[in-house]
């Protein structure tokens, strides 16, 4: 096959989703920004602190004291399905999905749980040192955050940290990294209290690319909405959600390159 042609196979096989060339090494992370496909409802009540899509169903890990849990929703109305409680000791973060089960983090507990997806039956406890952010899984390893600029992967039968990536960019490490959604190779990752996410390799840690998401709840519903956070990415139907913390909508998105002069585009 001749260069050309490899070429081309690279960027088709990137998928609808929006995926474009990377910058070449040593370059600034190219800036990305998006365009809305459609949105759907999310109930306001809850505070998402993971998000994950599977079998033509949402599942949503919520915080706040009193008020964490896993929930099943349904994606076109956001009606909640199915649902369990976490004691009001406990504050919900991260959760992830491996080979049938749930994986749920706590923030200062130091304390994770693990349900069966179906039943949503608490099937174990672990524990891990400081504070547990985001959550997901390569399919091998659980991949976690703590809000710092480091990233531990856990070994999902044994629940044991196997190693650390650091993340960085241009500019140095990146820090405060939230929720986490593995998606075609890459790690996607919010960054707290900011409308970005970082797109990283997990092979080095490297930044290859910032989505800013910046306007995606519009002005009218930001009333009682707190921060970006949850990131789920729809395997089969090649589809990537967003939403954010006591939202009122949840947004399919495709992922554009950045225009100077057009900026973000939305769709219906």
């Amino acid at each position: 096959m001749t260069l050309a042609r490899l070429a081309l196979a690279s960027v088709l096989l990137m998928g609808t989703i929006g995926f474009h060339p990377l910058q070449r090494a040593g370059g600034a992370p190219p800036t990305y920004t998006y365009k809305v496909v459609r949105s759907y409802p999310h109930d306001r009540r809850a505070f998402t602190q993971g998000l994950i899509f599977r079998d033509g169903v949402l599942y949503e890990g919520t915080g706040m004291n009193g008020e964490s849990g896993i929930r099943k929703v349904k994606l076109e109305t956001g009606e909640v399905l199915q649902m369990h409680s976490l004691s009001r000791e406990y504050f919900g973060e991260g959760i992830t999905e491996w080979k049938g089960s749930i994986y749920q983090l706590t923030w200062k507990a130091q304390m994770g749980f693990v349900y069966d997806m179906r039943t949503f039956q608490q099937t174990k406890t672990f524990n891990y040192s400081g504070e547990g952010w985001g959550l997901t899984s390569d399919g091998s390893r659980l991949i976690m955050s703590d809000g710092s600029s480091s990233l531990r992967f856990l070994d999902p039968a044994t629940l044991q940290e196997t190693g650390r990536l650091r993340v960085r960019d241009g500019s140095g490490p990146v820090d405060q990294l939230n929720e986490l959604e593995y998606i075609r190779g890459e790690i996607f990752a919010n960054v707290w209290q900011t409308e970005r996410i970082a797109r990283i390799s997990p092979k080095d840690g490297r930044v290859t690319g910032w989505i800013d998401l910046s306007g995606l709840l519009p002005p009218m519903e930001r009333g009682g909405a707190d921060v970006l956070n949850g990131i789920a990415y729809d395997a089969a139907g090649d589809r990537l959600f967003v939403t954010g913390k006591w939202w009122p909508r949840l947004f399919e998105i495709k992922i554009v390159p950045r225009s100077t002069k057009n900026g973000a585009q939305r769709g219906r």
